[in-house]
């Protein structure tokens, strides 16, 4: 069994800058973590390594300061990192980021299942994971908090907003995660030294990806721009409605109703 979990490192903050030139996240000098949805992929990994003796690769996208991301994953109980850097990728969005991560995926190959988070603190989109899938030709549930294995098959909870649905799938296939409050985990002694004292991150730029076209690839290749970014000033006066939430609408549709005769 082969797993490979796609991680991303996000700043740790809310006070975040953006580059006025390319609107894109000024990420020099701000704390970072492992997004908390793909850690929470993680974490089902490493669960299924203990279960079923799976071998774990993590791979990443991102600046050289997002090694330390897959340092903390091996840390965690991950066999291999795999760091994809390169100038080349910077200002990439969804869709040029899922065709990397779908190249370094088709040369690490092998794989049984794919391992993503739902959607990541910075950006929100929600679209790398199905856009990978899309990518790699393979089936994919999103927005899953808890699956089993079952020889070629995974049996996946969906959550939805109002329940959850229990989907079926056939291997290879890919999976968006969601966190849940049974997913902490705290590194060991030895997967700290193995962490820090070998070399297990290894690390590609766009030599290593077969068949890259460089115009599908960071700003240039990204059909998604940000055009403008600015705080919204508020105008006028806001009404605050609190209580009990019917008596809240019935305060509000009272409202409305006097604006509209007025």
């Amino acid at each position: 069994m082969n797993i490979i979990v796609c991680i991303k490192q996000v700043p740790n903050t809310a006070q975040v800058q953006l580059d006025p030139q390319t609107n894109t996240l000024i990420r020099q000098g701000l704390p970072s973590i492992i997004n908390p949805d793909d850690k929470a992929a993680l974490t089902e990994a490493l669960r299924q390594k203990e279960e079923k003796g799976a071998h774990v690769t993590v791979l990443c996208m991102g600046p050289r300061q997002a090694s330390l991301a897959l340092t903390e994953a091996i840390a965690l109980g991950a066999d291999e990192g795999v760091l994809l850097c390169d100038s080349a990728f910077a200002g990439s969005d969804t869709l040029a980021t899922a065709y990397l991560l779908s190249l370094a995926i088709r040369r690490i190959g092998g794989y049984d299942l794919i391992l993503c988070g739902r959607q990541a603190i910075d950006g929100d989109t929600a679209q790398v994971g199905p856009e990978l899938a899309q990518r790699l030709d393979i089936p994919q549930i999103s927005y899953v908090e808890a699956f089993t294995l079952q020889a070629h098959t995974v049996l996946a909870r969906q959550k939805w907003e109002d329940g959850y649905e229990m989907l079926q799938a056939e291997m290879p296939c890919l999976l968006t995660v969601m966190q849940n409050q049974k997913q902490g985990r705290l590194p060991n002694l030895p997967n700290l030294l193995k962490a820090f004292q070998t070399r297990e991150i290894q690390i590609w730029d766009k030599s290593h990806l077969r068949g890259l076209e460089i115009r599908r690839i960071g700003l240039e290749g990204s059909p998604t721009r940000v055009v403008r970014v600015f705080t919204p000033v508020q105008k006028g006066k806001c009404l605050r409605i609190e209580g009990d939430p019917k008596e809240a609408a019935a305060s509000l549709v009272n409202y409305l109703k006097k604006m509209l005769t007025n």
